[in-house]
């Protein structure tokens, strides 16, 4: 369990597989609103992950292999990823902690192929995908409880 404090510019690095869907993930950068700084930079503190979005990600899930897109978000932190006991101004310090439950939105569908002449193809129902993300942090000094 990692306890370094998030800051400005640190990392959310989503894991490809979400559910059935397979999602071409790029990183999402954190926008640190802390009132405390470390080394001249914001800390993060709850509520920030929420701030987070990575649009224009590509995804495929099969059937539907005719790529589509959508936009990456956190959907809730791990338990080990909020201070317990320190906060800036009043709200808790976000920390590196292990896995965040992250969610893929979709804004334009995959496509199934048609199977037959004359079929129309089919776009993917599923609006929504469930996956997880860990965060990465350039502070290795500063720890919180």
């Amino acid at each position: 369990m990692s306890r370094f404090i998030l800051i400005d510019g640190d990392k959310a690095n989503f894991i490809p597989v979400f559910g059935k869907a397979i999602v071409t993930v790029r990183p999402g950068r954190l926008k640190a609103s802390g009132r405390s700084t470390l080394k001249g930079k914001k800390i993060c503190v709850d509520g920030d992950e929420k701030k987070l979005s990575v649009c224009g990600c590509m995804y495929i899930s099969p059937p539907y292999v005719i790529p589509g897109t959508g936009t990456l978000k956190i959907a809730s932190l791990g338990i080990d990823q909020k201070a317990r006991k320190t906060y800036s101004g009043r709200k808790k310090v976000l920390l590196k902690g292990s896995i965040f439950i992250a969610k893929f939105k979709v804004q334009s569908p995959a496509i199934k192929p048609p199977t037959a002449p004359g079929e129309p193809p089919t776009p993917d129902p599923m609006r929504q995908y469930s996956g997880m993300g860990t965060f990465s942090t350039i502070n290795t000094k500063w720890q919180a409880t």
